[in-house]
Order: C-alpha cells, then structure tokens, then sequence
C-alpha cells in the first residue's frame, strides 16, 4: 500500500552515458568562446509511479536509450541554431558557420545544429531531457512521468541541468 506522501525515482549515472563534442558559448555582450570541446557526462532522475512489478522503469530500458542520444551527439560540433546572430546554413557538403567576423566551413556530417539559443550546458540538457522525454513517450506510452531530470556536466562538478515537472 503507497502513503500519499511517498514518491519513487530513479537516478542514472554511468561512465559509459558521455559523449564529445565541440562547441563556443556566445555571451550576453556578443564576445564568444573559441571553439573548444568537453567530454560530456550525463545524469538522468526520473520520478514516476511504481509499476505492478515494484519498479520507476527498468534499468535495462531506459539506459539504451540515454545511450543513443549520447552516441548521436558524439564527436560533433554542436551549434545553436536558434541563435539570433549565428547562422549554420548547410551548402553541399559542408556547413557554412559565420558568427559576426568568423567564419567555418565544416562538413555536414560532422555538426549537429540544435533547436536551442546558445550552446550551454544548460541548454544542451534542456534539448536532451526534451529528445530523451520524447522518446521515452514513444517506448511507454502509458508512463506518467511526475518529473524528469537531466544533467549535461562540461567538467567534473560543474553542470547544466534541466528539469520537466509533469
């Protein structure tokens, strides 16, 4: 029998849910990083209902999942393309970036332009836990997610992190 105020969650933190990518934050003043990269952990709470087996969601189900979001973003220059200055505009082969005076051309098949402002960590939890919160509803459609947390850590200790409440 479950006390009205009890909850369950579970939380996911693998060596093997990281990814690589490059990428230059644009600041408030328009300066910008230069282009850089991390090696990008990822951390998932999850907070449901517990099933008729006793469980939030098997480990063995979700944990796929988180690692093909990660695969898909590894080894990627990840670019915002909701920006209001950047533009990443794809010619051929290649992706043509310009941000004020820079100017990269880059293959297509090596960047990823996201539907995020600016390429933080923050935001790039946000686009995470959204994808990953999508395709959760796709693989159980029946799961009543209370709430779902996803961090992107940049650098041991420092982390985005984002958070829907349902």
């Amino acid at each position: 029998m479950t006390a009205p105020n009890e909850s369950w969650s579970i939380a996911i933190e693998k060596d093997y849910l990281k990814f690589s990518a490059a990428h230059f934050l644009i600041f408030p003043d328009g300066s910008a990083e230069r282009l850089h990269g991390h090696n990008y952990k990822v951390y998932v709470d999850l907070h449901t209902d517990l099933d008729a087996h006793g469980l939030v969601v098997n480990f063995k189900e979700i944990k796929p999942l988180v690692r093909e979001l990660c695969d898909e973003l590894d080894e990627h220059l990840l670019l915002p393309g909701e920006h209001p200055v950047l533009r990443a505009v794809r010619v051929g082969p290649h992706y043509d970036v310009r941000y004020l005076e820079r100017h990269y051309l880059i293959p297509a098949d090596e960047v990823i332009v996201l539907p995020i402002g600016n390429s933080s960590a923050e935001n790039l939890a946000a686009w995470f836990g959204r994808t990953l919160r999508s395709r959760m509803r796709q693989a159980w459609p029946q799961l009543r997610v209370r709430e779902l947390s996803v961090g992107i850590e940049e650098t041991p200790g420092q982390r985005g992190i984002w958070t829907l409440r349902e």
